[in-house]
This record gives C-alpha cells, sequence and structure tokens, in this order.
C-alpha cells in the first residue's frame, strides 16, 4: 500500500487530492444534512489553515491544542499543523477547565483549535493559569459575537488570513510540506493518567503510518471504506481509525452531529469498518435487551430461541468451519427472522471488519456480536505502541485472546508474567519525563506494557489482567479483577463494577446498575423511582442483582483457576462512578486505587460483615459546583457454588 515518498500525513493528503480529488474523504452531518467535502476540499481547506497558523508566528516543532468533538474542521487542523513541522496536541473535550492546566503548560502551548463556546470558555477560565496561551481558534461561533478577549477568531477568520499569506508566498506551503521527515514528531497523545498525571506519549510519522498501514493490509482495506468518528478525538484508539488509517487508505471518514445522533447516524451510514471500546458494545447489547423486554411474548421467545441457535453455530459460520446441514439452516432462518434485523437495527448491515479494543472485553459479549455474524476482532495495543500490538487474523477468532503479534511486532512474556512489545509503532519517548521514559523501555528498545499475558499453544495472547492488578486471595489462589468485572457487565442491568479480593479472603464488589436498563425493567413492573439513587437502593433491584452476580459465581465455579474468586458479597453504589469525581479516566477506566481509597469505609464494611453502611461522598457537578452525597447503602450476600469438577472424557 506505501508508496515512496508517502511517509508523512501532508504528503499522503497532497497524494489524496491528485489521485482522488472527487472522491468524498470526510463528512459531518450538520443539522440533519450530510455535508461532503472531497479529497481536493481537504488539501484546500488544510492549506489554508496552515498557513493562517503561519501568518500568526506558527513555528515548527510548537504545539497545536486541539479540543472539540469530531469535526472536520478538527481534522483539517491537524494536518495543518503537521504541514508546518508541528504537533497536533488532542485534549479530551469532556475533560473539565482545570484537567487541561497540566497538559498546556506541560506542552507550552501558544496556539489552540476548539471547537465551539464550551471549550472556548474552559480556555478562557485557565488563561491566567496558561500565559503561554496566544491564539484560541473556534470552529463553531453560536454565542461567541460578544467574545471580545484578544486571543480569540474563528476558523473561518483564521483561513481568510492563510489565503491572504497564501497568496503572497505561493511557495510557502509545499516547500513546508517537503521539510518534513518520517521521523519527525507528527503528535502527541497524552495517557489516560490512571495512576497519576498523564504523560505526553511523543509518537512520529513513522510510528503512525507503519502500523497503520500494515494494519490495512492485512485487513485488504481501500479507498471504499466508510468510518464512523464518534469517539475522543485524544484518544489513540480513535486517531489510528479516523486519521492514520484515514490517510493510509483514502477512505472516507463520517462525523456524527452529536452523541445523541450516534446511533441514527450510523445506520444512515452503514459503516463498513469499525471500531468500538467495550463499554459502547455493552451500551448497545443493553439498549437490545431492554427493546427485546418490551416486545411481546412471540418476539422474546423467538429472539432467545434463535440466540440459542446463533451462540451455539454463529461464530463457527463466520470462521469458514464445518457446521452441519441442519444447524446451517436453521442459522439462516433466524438470520432472516433475527439477525439481520439486528445487525440493522445496530447500524452494522455493511460491516465488514470491526475492532473491539481500549480494555479487555468480556468473552461472553464478544462473543455475543460474533454469533450475530458480525467480524468482530479483538485488538491489543496501546497509545505508547502506536495501537496494533496484536490482531486475530480471519478465521483464527478466539473469545480469551487477543491474537498473534501484528506484522513487525515481537513480543514477549518476562518471568513475572508481564508483556514486553517491540515493533516501529514503539513512541520516541514521554514528553519531558526521561524517568519515565526510561522506566518503560529497555535500552534495547522494549516497552513494558504493565499487562500480564501468556500465549496459549496457538501462539495467540491471552491477557489476563493489568500487571498491577492481578493479585492473590489470601489462600494464596489467582484473583483477576477485571475479568471478574466483565462478566459482572455482559448483563444489561450492571454498567461498571469494581472487584476487590488481593490479599484478602474472599472477593466482594462494588456495583452501579445500569439507570436505562434497570429504571425500564421497574417501570414495567410498576416500581416507582425518584433516581438513580432511590433506584438503586431498592430490595427488588438488590435482589435483580445478586441473580446476575450468582450466575457469575455459577461460570466461576466451572474454572479451577478462578473458582476461589467467586463474589461473596456486594453493594449498589449510590452514585454512578464518575470522571468528574475521578473515579474514572476520561476513556471510562476505573482508577481502582483512588477508589479503594475513596470509598475506604465502604470496603471495610464488605469485609468487615455489616449489613449496612452510612457514606458521604464529594462530588462534582456538571455545572462545576461542589457538593456531597448521602446515603445509607444495604450490603447484600451472593451465594458461592463449589468447584465443578470435569469428569474424563
Amino acid at each position: 500500500m506505501a508508496e515512496e515518498g508517502l511517509d508523512t500525513f501532508p504528503r499522503l493528503l497532497l497524494h489524496h487530492a491528485k489521485v482522488r480529488p472527487d472522491r468524498p474523504a470526510i463528512r459531518e452531518k450538520d443539522l440533519g444534512i450530510w455535508q461532503t467535502f472531497t479529497w481536493r476540499d481537504v488539501a484546500d481547506q488544510v492549506r489554508a489553515i496552515a498557513c493562517g497558523l503561519a501568518a500568526h508566528g506558527f513555528r515548527r516543532g510548537e504545539h497545536l491544542a486541539i479540543v472539540g468533538n469530531n469535526r472536520p474542521q478538527l481534522y483539517f487542523a491537524i494536518t495543518a499543523a503537521q504541514c508546518l513541522g508541528g504537533i497536533p496536541v488532542p485534549l479530551y473535550e469532556d475533560a473539565v477547565a482545570a484537567e487541561m492546566i497540566f497538559v498546556l503548560q506541560n506542552a507550552e502551548v501558544r496556539f489552540a483549535l476548539v471547537e465551539d463556546q464550551e471549550q472556548v470558555d474552559k480556555l478562557l477560565e485557565i488563561l491566567p493559569q496558561c500565559a503561554a496561551l496566544e491564539h484560541v481558534y473556534y470552529d463553531d461561533p453560536r454565542g461567541l459575537r460578544n467574545y471580545t478577549q484578544p486571543q480569540l477568531a474563528s476558523v473561518e477568520q483564521l483561513k481568510a488570513l492563510g489565503r491572504e499569506f497564501d497568496r503572497a508566498h505561493s511557495d510557502f506551503f509545499e516547500a513546508e510540506v517537503a521539510k518534513g521527515r518520517a521521523a519527525d514528531t507528527a503528535a502527541m497523545h497524552y495517557t489516560s493518567g490512571t495512576t497519576g498525571l498523564p504523560k505526553g506519549v511523543v509518537l512520529t510519522h513513522a510510528n503512525l503510518l507503519e502500523t497503520g498501514k500494515g494494519a490495512a493490509e492485512m485487513e485488504g482495506l481501500n479507498e471504499t471504506e466508510e468510518v464512523l468518528a464518534y469517539l475522543p478525538l485524544a484518544w489513540i484508539g480513535q486517531n489510528i481509525f479516523s486519521y492514520t488509517q484515514w490517510y493510509a487508505c483514502g477512505f472516507c471518514v463520517n462525523c456524527p452531529e452529536s452523541a445523541a445522533t450516534v446511533a441514527t447516524d450510523m445506520r444512515e451510514i452503514g459503516p463498513t469498518y469499525y471500531f468500538a471500546p467495550p463499554r459502547v458494545l455493552e451500551a448497545l447489547l443493553t439498549q437490545v435487551m431492554i427493546r427485546m423486554e418490551d416486545a411481546g411474548w412471540v418476539k422474546r421467545k423467538m429472539f432467545h430461541h434463535f440466540m440459542d441457535v446463533a451462540r451455539r453455530v454463529g461464530g463457527r459460520i463466520l470462521d469458514g468451519k464445518a457446521v452441519p446441514l441442519g444447524d446451517r439452516l436453521l442459522y439462516a432462518l433466524g438470520d432472516f427472522l433475527v439477525y439481520a434485523p439486528l445487525r440493522n437495527t445496530l447500524g452494522m448491515s455493511r460491516v465488514r471488519v470491526a475492532y473491539t479494543a481500549g480494555e479487555a472485553i468480556g468473552p461472553d459479549l464478544f462473543s455475543f456480536y460474533r454469533a450475530l455474524g458480525i467480524n468482530l476482532k479483538q485488538l491489543y495495543g496501546s497509545t505508547e505502541t502506536s495501537v496494533f500490538v496484536c490482531i486475530q487474523p480471519n478465521g483464527q477468532i478466539k473469545a480469551d485472546t487477543v491474537g498473534p503479534p501484528a506484522p513487525g511486532v515481537e513480543l514477549k512474556i518476562t518471568e513475572a508474567g508481564e508483556i514486553v512489545v517491540r515493533s516501529p509503532g514503539l513512541f520516541r519517548e514521554y514528553y519531558k519525563n526521561p524517568e519515565a521514559t526510561a522506566e518503560a523501555k529497555t535500552n534495547d528498545g522494549w516497552f513494558q506494557t504493565g499487562d500480564a499475558g501468556y500465549f496459549d499453544a496457538d501462539g495467540h495472547l491471552k491477557i489476563i489482567d493489568r500487571a498491577k492488578d492481578v493479585g492473590k486471595l489470601a489462600d494464596g489462589t489467582l484473583f483477576a479483577p477485571k475479568y471478574i468485572e466483565n462478566k459482572l457487565k455482559f448483563f444489561p442491568f450492571i454498567k461498571e463494577t469494581v472487584a476487590f479480593g488481593h490479599q484478602r479472603e474472599m472477593a466482594c464488589a462494588f456495583i452501579n446498575i445500569d439507570m436505562e436498563a434497570v429504571g425500564n425493567w421497574a417501570e414495567r413492573r410498576n416500581l416507582p423511582y425518584s433516581g438513580y439513587q432511590d433506584l438503586a437502593c431498592k430490595p427488588e433491584v438488590i435482589e435483580l442483582v445478586r441473580e446476575c452476580v450468582e450466575k457469575v459465581n455459577a461460570d466461576l465455579a466451572a474454572d479451577p483457576k478462578l473458582a476461589n474468586s467467586q463474589i461473596h458479597r456486594f453493594v449498589i453504589l449510590h452514585k454512578e462512578l464518575d470522571a468528574d469525581d475521578e473515579e474514572l479516566t476520561r476513556t471510562r477506566k476505573v482508577r481502582r486505587r483512588f477508589i479503594a481509597e475513596k470509598y475506604h469505609v465502604l470496603i471495610d464494611a464488605l469485609y468487615g460483615g455489616k449489613s449496612e453502611c452510612h457514606v458521604e461522598t464529594p462530588v462534582r457537578f456538571e455545572d462545576g459546583r461542589a457538593g456531597t452525597v448521602k446515603a445509607n447503602l444495604h450490603i447484600a450476600n451472593a451465594k458461592v457454588f463449589p468447584l465443578v469438577t470435569r469428569k474424563a472424557a
């Protein structure tokens, strides 16, 4: 796929504008209508923004902060910075203003391009702490008419300035693009800060493009693919699929109108190449199960019958394996009646390749989608490795592994069980943090992932958990909290969970109910409630969750390694775990240690045999105000099962 000299994003842009000028490159839904930019349009827009930045003094090696949802102008700004030898630094659009201070200070950001008034307000709020910030450009002008701060200008004003600059310096843009090298820094993505301050991961054009192109060749991706860009731009996963591989393949990226319209927009676009972290797939499954619960008796019966068939043979059919004719015919009938309509409802009718990554996915959830005939694969990687470390090849899909190493990737398991990686996508360094770089990378180029795992008999990597999270119960048996949490989250009524048990005599868990799924369940039973806290405390809801926990315990009882990790006691939290309260990262990963410290009184009650516990929890509301939520929480016991020993065949 790679051609001589196409080793930077700006060069690839000019290449696409030359060889496929009229093909759709990126679409944006605005006021219900899809607006399309061709590759020629993209090149023109990028040129104008780049020249505008240059006119304002943007220099090679500088950082450009990008804040907002997926919008074409933000994508153009990323490339524009790269054209000038600059480095785009995407920030999470849902981060509160205070969370942005460290990144803006650490990267010494002078220039920022943001989506709208909300992001402008955040930057203006922290301007006193970010004295270097001189220019803030905004895409959406709504609400900003009366803003008079000298730092502000619209993207349209920036482009107008750029076109004037371009007319006066007609050779400037091409000359700047020509200066770029594959080894230059292409982007800096900050880690999610699970255990401390985020770190700036420095990635080169070669890092991103070599891994992105290698995976694209493996999957046979081409310019006809349609991709939905709906995840945070600051997350490396979204960047790889809707930016790196966008340029590597020349396909079309589609930006939904808003988070609320993603499902509708996905059905309209019908992506052929799709990516979703487990939390998105969990949410989609919850929606499916809610709809089934609301359906009539006949439809529910038909759904469950054919899903049993799909779970038995769907994955094997998708992998091209031998299946008895009777089962094939039954699956074909199920496809007509259930699976195809369901794929259409999910917007996945045209999906040819789908990936899930970001954190471990529960085997039950993974198998559900493959049973429907969706070619979902597990992908393993990180920001530091430019994502692609392991990819499941077609026909070699396993629910409990992430596949063999991707092209060009070397993997080893240390004596301590930690996975270490060496690959073309390996980051250069952590920005201004040589100590962390030295700790993560060995002198001979191996990156210590912090994940624990092993290779199975077929050479596929199996991830157990984060190495720091894998522990042992007091009796010395294995305790892998993420594995247990994923099994619990397969149930539509459970949104989030945190398991505890390291060096304890038993495993216990915090649980967040899914407000929509449990609310729907309660309404159908005429069970009144006033909000999340009231619903979570209902005895009927506690019993509902207990049933889910005990089903997981029954499954764990069949696994000799994890049978002792069955959940003995649990509590349904009085509030949802929230990134604004620092309980989750911006990528929705649980900050396990922080939660253990914050709710230590509740953990003591779980292990102290108490049946109730009073908690007072500090929270931050959406408008920025701080407050306290108080509750008396009921601590429930769950049935545990003896180890199920399998008889020899």
